[in-house]
């Protein structure tokens, strides 16, 4: 029988005007309602009726998740339904923040980044398109991965920390938070945590059903940015196919601090190979104390792909990411744009 597309399933919809009001709702549906933020990953999964939630809970209309205003010390607390586009175009994140406005602004087009939110360009679901097909995979509760067989096509997927599931996590703006050290403020009936960048993507040998900490009941309401890295030295990379409006094939988002040309302290993450945001904590433990040179990028970006495991198409990954350590090493100059 042919499969239905485009049209939506029926459901409750609440437009909530407090946070309040959500975790309200959030919390008396429990794992029947979705959280609706800018919409551009949920409009997918509900026109194709792969999701069918009972309830959806639309974001939109609460302001106090919107916005970028001072955090502690000269960082920045970023609500979780701001535009990416907003996110790009502020003065503050432009001038001490550059890496995580390059990243949000490589996330698709300039349409999309104006609809998109930073709260969901990371909380956004695998990409798989066997997953993203209704295929009954291990991470929609099946008992085999379609993109880890003989004939499978999986040019995008994973060469680390695959578990049963092969699919990576396709945010841009991502490997730019754990680079900075973000915080990730999350909130549901029982009161609020805080956890780091780095700890909220989780992979298949967590949880393989999803791809951050949130549980149901819970939303990320806010981002924040410590000063740690204000002004640090930066360079974000991305590689697609499609220069607009495609999902990173593999990119980089590193941040250092040098005196002189000697790295005196560095974060360096990778995303699109993994189903969580990789951070390279071998090569930043190398790298401290060495200059900033060919012979340390090289030396680098051999030790970031070790214990990569490619699949049947995706073998292209593993120079495609040692390339970008090597390059993310020696660095660039500073985009014009930022200033």
């Amino acid at each position: 029988m042919a499969i239905i597309r485009d049209i939506m399933p029926a459901f409750e919809l609440f437009q909530p005007a407090t946070t309040e009001d959500a975790l309200n709702l959030l919390d008396q549906y429990g794992a029947k309602a979705w959280v609706l933020a800018g919409g551009l990953d949920s409009f997918d999964w509900l026109k194709d009726r792969i999701k069918r939630p009972e309830v959806v809970v639309d974001l939109s209309q609460i302001k106090e998740l919107k916005g970028i205003k001072p955090y502690e010390g000269g960082g920045l607390e970023i609500g979780a339904m701001t535009t990416l586009t907003e996110v790009v175009n502020h003065p503050v994140v432009k001038e001490k923040f550059a890496l995580l406005a390059e990243g949000a602004e490589s996330a698709a087009s300039p349409q999309i980044r104006n609809q998109g939110t930073l709260g969901g360009n990371v909380s956004q679901d695998a990409r798989c398109w066997y997953y993203r097909g209704g295929w009954k995979c291990y991470r929609a509760g099946g008992n085999i991965c379609f993109a880890d067989t003989p004939t499978a096509i999986n040019r995008e997927h994973a060469i680390l920390d695959a578990d049963r599931c092969v699919a990576v996590n396709p945010s841009d703006s991502a490997p730019a938070l754990i680079a900075l050290e973000a915080k990730m403020v999350i909130k549901s009936k029982a009161g609020e945590r805080v956890v780091e960048a780095e700890d909220y993507f989780i992979g298949p040998s967590i949880d393989i059903t999803r791809m951050t900490v949130l549980q149901p009941g819970e939303l990320l309401t806010a981002i924040r940015i410590p000063a740690t890295w204000a002004g640090a030295h930066f360079y974000f990379e991305k590689i697609r196919d499609r220069q607009v409006w495609d999902f990173p094939l593999v990119n980089i988002a590193a941040a250092t601090v040098l005196t002189g040309d000697k790295i005196e302290k560095t974060r360096m993450v990778v995303n699109g190979v993994a189903a969580h945001p990789v951070r390279l904590k071998a090569v930043e433990a190398q790298v401290t104390g060495k200059n900033r040179d060919a012979a340390t990028a090289e030396a680098a970006g051999q030790l970031a792909v070790q214990g990569a495991q490619p699949l049947r198409y995706n073998a292209y990954k593993v120079p495609l990411m040692r390339n970008l350590v090597k390059r993310a090493i020696r660095g660039v100059e500073e985009p014009t744009w930022a200033s």
